[in-house]
């Protein structure tokens, strides 16, 4: 037990040197903010309700067994040497209390961030929410206003339907009337033609008949003949008056 005790106050004396100035800028570094940031202390029953909250376990009793468990398992570690205080121990609890100490001041200042992106981006969710939401109401009322689309739809099928009749009858009547005026205009040229050949026979019939006349006036008895018949014609109309 005392060359235990030897070695542990030999092993106490190497680190002091070394341990000493290391942990005072650490400390002087944790300590300096506290006390320049003007942040109230606080309260140690407050401090020690929050220790004992963070310890696992459902109830008083429960957590006093797991701190006590675990003081007699440290101090069985360090007695029989299973765990020796060292430099790296030393920095462990630097690192763990800078640790603390950002999460203790630093916590607050990231939740306070972090809410007020999370109300950001919920600020933004909500009113793309209400924007789309308006939008559909706003599409269902124009699809209510046009809620008589079918029958306004049955009445211009109607409608188109009597205009698609009208126009081929239309057409129709157009085609009756192109066609009657070409068989006019080729009746009228038929007529037309005919009419020119009753002129051409007329004009030629007239032409023989002359020509016979003038032949036969040549003819000195048929001369004669016409005169006889005339005279006697004469003397016919002189002793009737």
């Amino acid at each position: 037990m005392a060359s235990r005790l030897a070695r542990t106050a030999v092993g106490a004396a190497r680190l002091r040197p070394s341990v000493v100035p290391r942990v005072l800028p650490a400390l002087s570094t944790v300590a300096s903010p506290r006390y320049s940031s003007g942040v109230p202390s606080e309260d140690p029953k407050t401090k020690a309700q929050s220790i004992i909250d963070s310890l696992p376990g459902s109830n008083l009793m429960s957590k006093t067994a797991i701190l006590s468990s675990a003081a007699g398992l440290s101090i069985y570690a360090l007695s029989n040497e299973y765990y020796v205080v060292n430099e790296e121990t030393v920095v462990a609890f630097c690192l763990l209390s800078v640790w603390g100490g950002l999460i203790k001041f630093g916590g607050p200042l990231y939740k306070k961030w972090a809410d007020e992106q999370s109300d950001k981006i919920k600020n933004i969710l909500n009113s793309a929410r209400a924007d789309h939401t308006q939008a559909v109401k706003t599409r269902i009322g124009d699809v209510k206003q046009m809620s008589g689309v079918i029958d306004i739809t049955k009445t211009l099928f109607a409608v188109s339907k009597e205009t698609a009749k009208l126009e081929a009858e239309a057409y129709e009547l157009e085609q009756r009337t192109a066609l009657a005026a070409e068989a006019k205009t080729v009746l009228d040229s038929w007529v037309r033609y005919e009419s020119q050949v009753k002129q051409r026979q007329q004009k030629e019939l007239a032409q023989t008949v002359i020509a016979k006349v003038q032949k036969e006036l040549e003819n000195p008895k048929v001369l004669k003949q016409i005169l006889e018949q005339s005279v006697a014609d004469v003397e016919k109309i002189v002793s009737k008056a």
